[in-house]
Formats: structure tokens, sequence, C-alpha cells
């Protein structure tokens, strides 16, 4: 079993005791992702949809530094503090990834990290 830690300065740094992702043979388990801006470390100012694109483009790197792309998300995990955004999910989600889409989850939480609205966390498969 091969095991590696992921990492990249296009997403955000870990802001506790986690790595951005492991990958363990050709399975890559990607740490949860919030809004925030991988230079500043700071929350993207905005509306929602623009925090829930910053987080898929926090994935997508983390899923390129592992050598992969959101479409090998097998996977996907989203947590919303209000699950009214459901809808715009879907919509903006459609913008990145192409069909046949990830298996999925959508969770109403209290609250995330930074007192962000969205998390996502993802489980990618690599080709060999």
């Amino acid at each position: 079993m091969a095991r590696e830690i992921i990492h990249t300065d296009k997403a955000p740094q870990a802001i506790g005791t986690y790595s951005q992702a492991v990958k363990v043979d050709n399975t890559v388990y990607m740490s949860g992702q919030i809004p925030l801006d991988p230079q500043s470390m700071e929350m993207v100012t905005g509306d929602m949809e623009a925090q829930i694109s910053r987080v898929l483009e926090n994935l997508k790197a983390v899923a390129e530094a592992a050598g992969g792309t959101l479409n090998n998300i097998a996977k996907l995990n989203i947590f919303l503090t209000d699950l009214s955004h459901f809808t715009l999910v879907n919509e903006i989600m459609a913008r990145y990834f192409d069909k046949p889409y990830p298996a999925r989850a959508a969770i109403g939480v209290a609250t995330l990290p930074k007192n962000a609205a969205v998390e996502m966390d993802a489980v990618l498969y690599l080709e060999d």
C-alpha cells in the first residue's frame, strides 16, 4: 500500500491538524474545503454563488495536485448551513463536473469552520 500526502499552494493551507489530501494507492481522500482564498487565507467576499465556486476551485486545485480532476471524484459530500442553497449547488456543480456526476450527499449542519456557509470534501479515484 503506497501512501502519499498531497499538498498544493493553489488551495488553502490546512487550518488544523490535517492534510489537504492523502493518496492511498489509486484513491485520494480530500479534506473539507471551505470558501477560503488560498493566497489571503481569508473567506471570499460575495454571495453564495461566489462561496460555492471558491470551494469547488479549492477542491479542483487539490484534485489536480493529486494527478486528477474533479471528474475523478467518486463521492462528494456537501455541508450547508442553509439547505435552501441546494438548488444553487446543483447549478454550480453542473459547470464544474461532466456527466456522469459523482455520488453525493448534501447535509444540513448548524455551523462550519470560520462560520462558512458551505464545505465540501471528496474521495477521488485515479485510473492507472
